[in-house]
């Protein structure tokens, strides 16, 4: 029988891979890995002002990602610098100005390497709930934009013509990023919340035959990896939210070793 903190731990790890997974598609496939780092890190700055203000965590974090986002699409129309020089700018400078304020307040007692590397075993039953209602609520949002996004990954102009609005889908999408990051600091932290949007999509993409295919395939990858993670958490003694990265990347691993392998054989 598991203990209650692992089974816990269990359900907040399948809840959340159950939005990564979709979300990491379209990273993915959009090439926005670097954009998810960027909102990832941002989280550092969000924890310090919602500690200074005496606010929620989770709330602050996601807050100040969506301004990331905000600042992110204004600066691509107003500046003529490269996305991933923008990117870069708001990604460092926005952890350099959260350690920084935290070093004003030495006080305060705040666990950095919980917020880097994540805590899934300390999930409580309120994060539970956090992240199955948010999550149900952010997989509604996908499912609303899924189309425009879709159309406008493969082609933006097509998108326009066909009476979409690609530059607002993208703009959801930056904002439900910003949300599935913010609940997912607690789990896998800030330096391996993009691992798990990006590996879980990457494996799935081997063997998906639709985008809708790939989609449920991540989110079972993602499943397998936490499940995995845990386990091997626990019977060795690891750091779970680096174990459960670990498994992920040893299934994306077996699975392109097997598909090198079906293609030599043919």
């Amino acid at each position: 029988m598991l203990d209650d903190f692992l089974f816990r731990a269990l359900l907040a790890g399948i809840g959340l891979a159950l939005v990564t997974g979709p979300a990491g598609c379209f990273i993915v496939w959009r090439r926005l890995a670097y954009f998810g780092e960027t909102i990832a890190h941002s989280a550092l700055l969000g924890v310090a002002l919602a500690i200074i203000i005496d606010f929620n965590l989770t709330v602050g974090i996601f807050v100040t990602a969506c301004v990331i986002v905000l600042a992110m699409f204004y600066l691509e129309r107003r500046d003529t610098l490269p996305t991933d020089t923008l990117l870069g700018l708001l990604a460092h400078g926005g952890l350099a100005l959260g350690l920084v304020i935290l070093s004003f307040f030495p006080d305060m007692r705040v666990d950095l390497q919980a917020l880097l590397f994540g805590d899934i075993l300390a999930v409580s039953r309120a994060d539970l709930a956090v992240i199955w209602i948010g999550g149900a609520l952010a997989l509604g949002v996908l499912c609303l934009i899924w189309r425009a996004l879709l159309a406008a990954t493969v082609s933006a102009d097509l998108a326009r013509v066909a009476g979409m609005n690609p530059d607002r889908a993208r703009l959801i999408f930056g904002i439900f990023l910003a949300a599935v990051i913010a609940a997912a600091i607690k789990v896998v932290g800030v330096l391996l919340i993009v691992a798990l949007l990006v590996i879980p999509a990457a494996t799935a993409r081997r063997f998906a035959t639709s985008p809708e295919r790939m989609a449920l395939g991540a989110a079972v990858v993602g499943i397998v990896a936490v499940a995995g993670g845990l386990l091997a958490s626990a019977n060795f003694d690891t750091p779970s939210g680096p174990s459960i990265v670990v498994i992920a990347l040893a299934l994306f691993l077996v699975t392109r070793f097997r598909l090198v392998r079906g293609t030599e054989s043919r």
